[in-house]
């Protein structure tokens, strides 16, 4: 392939990837990782070449997410500061953890899993309010939004994704929703406006490390920024019962990768 086709190639992946950032809170490295190894990137470069894009997309993504005040900031600041200390020691604690990762990775899956079923499932019906003098709307969910456990998410996403170098979306989604209790809209903009600080620390390692080749991250770049607008825009569009099974359908197909993928590098 020439190198134009090449480039426009990659500017149309990192569309598919800002358009899944947007709308499901994640990095899209699952996407973007993989297809551009198929155009020639080692597997460094396809580690490292897809974080810059991150950010950009990231910003977009919130930016629209923000105007609809979906954005929980409480919660950003806790779980980006936290997160992005949790970053930098997973990366030096990479050659320290046992296994090569394979266990953790394992566990990732098995968490995307476990959410994605509770998304797809039903939301139960209020019970019915005995009292005919109470209003038999139920109160909403009390989110449970304490520093310690904005503290507690952010380290373990940051811990994850610096040393396995994947996308803090894919652990803050299933944390927001199921363990702060955020209603799934604000779970998305706030892990997607995490994910863009989280890929700051891995953008600058890789990049001193030699792992950014810039002829794959710029026109990831240049692609992501639209894709993640209207990716958030279909996000915050959709009715709530769309939105959920959209969720659960693509972190279960992430699961599923990662545990074939875990489970062939285990039984190699």
């Amino acid at each position: 392939m020439s190198g134009i086709g090449q480039f426009f190639v990659v500017v149309l992946v990192g569309f598919g990837t800002g358009v899944l950032a947007g709308m499901f809170g994640i990095g899209g490295g699952v996407v973007s990782k993989p297809a551009i190894r198929a155009l020639g990137a080692t597997p460094l470069d396809a580690v490292g070449s897809t974080l810059p894009a991150v950010i950009p997309g990231a910003i977009s993504g919130t930016l629209r997410y923000s105007r609809e005040g979906l954005i929980r900031w409480q919660v950003f600041a806790w779980t980006a500061l936290v997160g992005s200390v949790g970053a930098v020691a997973g990366a030096l604690l990479t050659t320290a953890v046992p296994g090569d990762g394979h266990p953790l990775m394992l566990a990732v899956a098995g968490l995307l899993a476990f959410t994605s079923i509770r998304l797809a499932l039903p939301q139960r019906a209020p019970a019915i309010v005995a009292d005919p003098h109470r209003h038999a709307n139920p109160a909403p969910r009390r989110e449970r939004v304490e520093w310690w456990r904005c503290a507690t998410v952010g380290a373990a996403a940051g811990l994850l994704s610096g040393l396995l170098g994947i996308g803090g979306g894919v652990v803050l989604v299933p944390s927001f929703t199921n363990w702060l209790r955020l209603p799934l809209k604000s779970a998305l903009g706030t892990s997607l406006a995490c994910v863009g600080v989280l890929a700051v620390p891995g953008m600058i390692t890789h990049a001193i490390l030699g792992h950014v080749n810039w002829a794959y991250a710029i026109p990831l770049c240049i692609g992501v920024v639209p894709g993640a607008r209207i990716g958030a825009h279909l996000a915050i569009r959709a009715n709530e019962r769309t939105l959920r099974l959209s969720v659960a359908v693509v972190l279960g197909l992430i699961a599923v990768v990662y545990f074939a993928g875990e489970l062939a590098s285990l039984a190699g």
